[in-house]
């Protein structure tokens, strides 16, 4: 098996994180997620995953909030079966695998130049799926999304490293593109925000952005109506999902 050299630095190199995680969690005893893909894709990536330094913690972490996502994505297809899923910094997640959408859903995923042609050779092609090369702060990868059907946009994993003003420019820029949709993502609280980064040392990637109430997002996009907050129990108001109607 010929292996898939990656030279990636910085925020690109934690979605070799999130990937091994998913597959191990897959591997685990009693898995939260199955992810045959991501099992599959750290086989033939010529990296030592040893140095991550992953805890069982911290696989079972990003394990659950995989899951959490990928609930939310299939409660939405059910009622809207004709939708569009944008997955906004996808890195090396295989949702669309593992949710595996009907053929009335129109998928795109989106992130950066090298992460997708890393994907096109990793992952399978499927009818209705579409991998985007940009970074998601340019404006002109929009333009390549229908805006007339309901949409669900995923950022797993993503708005953290950002800007507080990129954030709200990301935001409204999505909003105001499409007619109807959800939006997901994850969040930190600004006291977490150090001790995040203090964690996440085996790469150069740091978290810029935090969130303390996530009604404030309500205040930058009046349009935008909060429908579900979710925080770990043994990590309350340090990570939290959110899951947003506009």
């Amino acid at each position: 098996m010929q292996k898939e050299k990656v030279h990636f630095t910085k925020e690109k190199e934690t979605m070799l994180i999130t990937l091994y995680a998913k597959a191990m969690e897959s591997q685990s005893k009693d898995p939260i997620i199955r992810d045959a893909v991501a099992e599959k894709a750290i086989q033939r990536i010529d990296y030592d995953f040893d140095n991550l330094k992953m805890s069982k913690l911290g696989i079972r972490t990003i394990g659950f909030r995989a899951k959490l996502f990928d609930d939310w994505t299939e409660e939405y297809l059910a009622k809207n079966p004709e939708a569009t899923v944008l997955y906004i910094g996808c890195g090396l997640d295989s949702r669309v695998f593992r949710i595996d959408p009907p053929a009335s859903v129109e998928w795109f995923d989106v992130d950066f130049p090298e992460a997708i042609e890393l994907r096109k050779r990793l992952f399978p092609k499927r009818t209705k799926y579409h991998m985007i090369s940009s970074s998601v702060t340019e404006g002109a990868w929009l333009n390549k999304i229908p805006s007339d059907q309901p949409i669900l946009i995923i950022a797993e994993g993503l708005l953290y490293y950002l800007a507080e003003d990129e954030v709200k420019t990301l935001l409204k820029r999505l909003v105001n593109y499409f007619c109807e949709g959800q939006i997901m993502f994850d969040a930190f609280s600004t006291f977490y925000l150090p001790i995040a980064n203090m964690i996440n040392r085996s790469t150069e990637a740091r978290m810029k952005w935090g969130l303390n109430n996530p009604h404030e997002i309500e205040e930058w996009i009046p349009q935008v109506k909060l429908i579900t907050e979710f925080s770990d129990a043994d990590m309350p108001n340090i990570m939290i999902m959110l899951h947003y109607q506009f």
